[in-house]
């Protein structure tokens, strides 16, 4: 490596070190964020490798790069090189190594990134909407993760957001004593401040900017599915899309499926993938796809490899500024267009791997059993017939690429789902996470509250892994 390119005060958001990435056509980047996947000694953050088209490494170069990693003997530091992260340009060092000079740049955080969301946006639409005659109130909330700059200078200084708007953006290495998780259980200071009702639209970053959380006044909730099935059914107030065209949907397989009754109206293809962004990028360069989100806030399309929660609160703002409506008003016509689906996602957190383990095992067992498909489940006065189960599997139509057990779903009769996945996490504790969704066509059923909707879903989940008897857990850490 002759070239490295770091952002300034050494702070970028997982977007724009793709933006960049694909910019100088690099030959990868490094990320280190506090990420889902813990690493160092306190399993405080992580490491997050992209290649050359800007998005995670695929499983295959990360499998690679373990196997190179057994084989190394030595590794030369230079316990001496210091870099001023601070000073904006070329700094030359000579490291006795074959590229002379070794050559490191700061780059301005925030400009690469914000030229390409002005060939994206309608920036002055969007200006309209936050300063013009019937200018709506907004708060942001960073989280001191490094969205801060981002939000000032895009939200604020470029389109005119006054700056009180803006809160929690000084990045800080424990952000500020709150996980940043842009989620209706941490970002508790947002959502007290939209209940007020003085903003008509308030918006969280993660701590690296790549998810998002939205919230209309008095505080509505616009869960992540719904957000990607409305920016889904509002392209054509983007003028990239306008000019670009759609030609697919992307989703992760616990995603509910309000995307998909989108794109059977817009007629065009969605993809069902396991749980990770790397799984999108191949759809996006093969042309197949220019949307793709997850039920975990996490949202983008193809001007990206990665996901961009900036991008997908511009897409919001500007689906307000044509359609002159309140979130909650797009929200409920979304609905009552397309019907609604009630999510929930329940994380049991920081679990004994082998209990975990040996939980999804039985479970698949069970499910995978010929006798469950023909299943009923009396749950009060709700019945609930077994339609198909799986252990889900993905093919790439790429490159034909196989992903095993990425999750087990058992679907009902009605369209109801339930999902049962291991996430992601340290080889000390282990996620194990239950998505339940049900889906109600008729408007006069649109009112309730997520949980009481699915409360009977959740009674066979439960029923069926005995996760609180085997694990002497009461209940989930956390629900979204």
């Amino acid at each position: 490596i002759g070239r490295l390119v770091i952002g300034q005060n050494g702070i970028l958001s997982t977007p724009a070190v793709s933006c960049i990435i694909r910019k100088i056509k690099a030959a990868g980047g490094i990320i280190l964020t506090a990420s889902h996947s813990p690493g160092g000694p306190g399993g405080e953050f992580g490491v997050k490798f992209e290649v050359a088209n800007g998005g995670p490494a695929p499983d295959i170069v990360s499998e690679k790069i373990y196997q190179i990693s057994k084989t190394l003997e030595e590794y030369a530091i230079c316990p001496d090189l210091r870099v001023d992260l601070s000073r904006l340009g070329r700094q030359e060092f000579d490291l006795e190594n074959k590229f002379k000079p070794f050559r490191v740049e700061i780059v301005d955080s925030v400009e690469i990134y914000l030229n390409l969301l002005r060939s994206i946006f309608d920036f002055n639409a969007i200006r309209n909407l936050l300063t013009g005659p019937n200018q709506i109130k907004i708060r942001i909330d960073a989280m001191n993760g490094v969205m801060g700059p981002y939000v000032r200078r895009i939200l604020c200084d470029e389109l005119g957001a006054p700056a009180n708007s803006a809160i929690n953006c000084i990045p800080l290495e424990d952000f500020g004593g709150q996980p940043p998780d842009p989620n209706l259980t941490y970002a508790t200071a947002l959502l007290e401040a939209m209940k007020g009702g003085e903003y008509g639209f308030g918006a969280a970053f993660d701590a690296d900017g790549d998810r998002y959380m939205i919230l209309g006044q008095n505080g509505f909730f616009v869960n992540a599915s719904d957000s990607l099935a409305i920016i889904a059914a509002n392209l054509s107030c983007i003028p990239y899309f306008c000019q670009m065209g759609v030609r697919g949907f992307g989703r992760s397989m616990p995603t509910s499926t309000a995307l998909d009754k989108v794109a059977k109206v817009m007629k065009v293809p969605v993809y069902e993938t396991p749980a990770g962004w790397r799984y999108f990028s191949n759809l996006m360069d093969s042309g197949r796809c220019s949307l793709c989100g997850e039920e975990s806030f996490g949202t983008g399309s193809d001007h990206l490899r990665e996901k961009d929660g900036l991008w997908a609160v511009l897409v919001w703002l500007s689906i307000l500024a044509a359609r002159k409506q309140s979130v909650e008003e797009i929200v409920r016509d979304h609905w009552a267009k397309f019907g609604r689906h009630y999510y929930c996602r329940f994380d049991y957190e920081a679990l004994e791997p082998r209990t975990a383990y040996f939980i999804m095992r039985d479970l698949e067992a069970l499910i995978t059993d010929k006798s469950f498909s023909h299943q009923q489940f009396a749950v009060g006065n709700n019945i609930y017939s077994v339609e198909r189960t799986d252990s889900f599997e993905y093919i790439d139509p790429v490159d034909g690429t196989v992903t095993k057990r990425q999750g087990l779903r058992i679907v009902f009769s009605d369209a109801s789902r339930l999902i049962f996945r291991m996430s992601a996490s340290s080889h000390v504790r282990a996620t194990l996470r239950i998505y339940a969704e049900s889906y109600e066509k008729d408007p006069s059923q649109h009112n309730k509250e997520p949980q009481a909707v699915l409360s009977p879903l959740i009674a066979i989940a439960l029923k069926i892994s005995q996760i609180h008897e085997r694990t002497g857990r009461k209940g989930p850490t956390v629900i979204t």
